[in-house]
């Protein structure tokens, strides 16, 4: 039976930092979304947020496709990086278009998916490797 792909040490570290940050800075892009409404200086925050989160999924992206393929690492956070990535790129272009009825709600399904990532990988534990199952059937 083949083992479960896992995560190294190393690339758990990378890709819980980079979704944390993430995660972070969709709750800033949130808050500059509520600053937009009641400071005259809100749009331009927004604005940098967003263009931010875009910078930092992109960056999520690369560390997942790393983590997977020369790490050897299991295939979804690749895949969720991307969905994400997909969905900031459309974030992006309906806050653009001033399309406010798609923006505001895609970007509550944003801030939803980040947090589940982040839940993910904080409570992602590896798989034991082979050694260290054979060493607790000894002991």
């Amino acid at each position: 039976m083949p083992a479960r792909p896992t995560l190294t040490p190393a690339f758990l570290i990378a890709l819980r930092s980079a979704i944390t940050v993430q995660t972070v800075v969709t709750f800033a892009a949130a808050i500059a979304a509520g600053l937009l409404l009641s400071i005259p200086g809100g749009k331009a925050l927004h604005s940098a947020t967003s263009y931010t989160l875009f910078v930092v999924a992109v960056v999520h992206l690369v560390v997942a496709l790393l983590a997977w393929r020369p790490a050897g690492g299991p295939g979804g956070p690749p895949v969720s990086a991307l969905v994400f990535l997909l969905g900031v790129s459309g974030q992006v272009a309906l806050g653009l278009a001033h399309l406010k009825a798609f923006h505001v709600p895609l970007g509550v399904l944003l801030f939803g998916f980040t947090v589940l990532q982040c839940a993910w990988v904080w409570t992602y534990r590896s798989a034991p490797t082979a050694t260290a199952t054979a060493t607790a059937r000894t002991a």
